[in-house]
């Protein structure tokens, strides 16, 4: 610091103040102060400015799975909003969702140089009283439920599944089949709740709901099933991908989308519009969610406040692959 002193001919207070981005130094100073570390090779000592601060600057996060989409968005959008913000991100995947392994995984994050821990572990896991929290730490969780304990950022799964069914029913279909996510996914879930609710308001059959697992190989087996069924004219998937093998399934079984059976989808992938027919979907804001995350993980660390749970829209987005069912064609 004091080689930069010298080469730029200012004061220590004023390096020091450049160097921990304080804004009590004029645009012209600064900018020489900037070119005179880069001139002596100087770098701000991060662990130091730390123990100064009591700050790291880094935030912890834990993930179950890198393979789903919604995920790696999430993911993306908290890493940009950390990046804004001047905070780093250490991420720490969990393979197993299970108690004992989130567990682990905090205890380890504890233990590194981070500030606060989001979580983003779409199971029903954190209902459970022994997943063991530090107490030091800020949290917060995406996708899942914390009950009063954490805040939790989400997308409103529930209002999104009701959009693509009242959409379906809207169209005069009389019913519409659901292939769900697994069974202890805390988003499927919603989504299927969700889906039977509109359906009894509406005075329509509620179908037995089939499980997937995220993936175009089980929406295509469960699509063949419902393929092979002539009563079928409306199906709700819970992810673009299962609504992908969806759609391979009934065009191999001869039944033509939208004019035999119509198709939605949830996420809205980018990919979702260059389906065959392009996909009507429900689109989930993942930026807006990974940005509301890291806002209420540095308000509570910056201010020892913490924020109440919030919900994230969703929106219902009509392509070409949903029309009113074949017999309101008929002549």
């Amino acid at each position: 610091m004091a080689d930069v002193a010298r080469e730029a001919g200012v004061s220590g207070q004023t390096v020091s103040r450049v160097a921990n981005g304080r804004d009590n130094v004029d645009a012209e100073t600064r900018e020489r102060v900037l070119d005179a570390m880069q001139k002596v090779g100087y770098r701000p000592n991060s662990a130091a400015r730390a123990l100064r601060s009591g700050r790291f600057h880094s935030i912890g996060v834990i993930m179950f799975t890198l393979s789903s989409f919604g995920n790696m968005r999430t993911l993306d959008a908290i890493a940009e909003a950390a990046a804004a913000s001047g905070y780093s991100i250490t991420l720490i995947p969990v393979a197993h969702p299970t108690q004992g392994e989130v567990s682990g995984a905090m205890r380890r994050l504890s233990e590194e140089a981070v500030d606060g821990i989001i979580i983003i572990v779409e199971v029903h896991l954190l209902d459970e009283r022994d997943v063991v929290l530090p107490a030091e730490l800020p949290v917060v969780v995406v996708d899942s439920t914390a009950g009063d304990r954490y805040p939790v950022v989400d997308t409103d799964q529930a209002h999104g599944a009701r959009l693509a069914t009242e959409h379906l029913l809207a169209l005069g279909h009389r019913t519409v089949h659901h292939v769900g996510g697994p069974e202890r996914s805390y988003s499927a879930t919603h989504r299927r709740e969700a889906w039977e609710a509109t359906l009894r308001e509406h005075g329509a059959e509620v179908p037995p709901p089939l499980v997937g697992d995220w993936s175009s190989e089980s929406g295509h087996a469960h699509g063949l099933a419902l393929a092979s069924d002539p009563d079928v004219t409306a199906i709700f998937a819970a992810n673009d991908q299962m609504a992908l093998g969806v759609l391979r399934a009934l065009h191999e079984s001869g039944r033509r989308v939208p004019e035999d059976v119509s198709v939605v989808g949830f996420d809205d992938m980018e990919e979702a519009r260059s389906y065959w027919p392009p996909l009507t979907t429900v689109r989930q804001f993942f930026d807006e969610v990974g940005r509301r995350s890291v806002e209420a993980l540095l308000h509570e660390v910056e201010s020892g406040e913490r924020r109440a749970s919030a919900l994230v829209r969703t929106a219902l987005v009509v392509r070409e692959s949903t029309a009113p069912p074949p017999d309101t064609n008929r002549p």
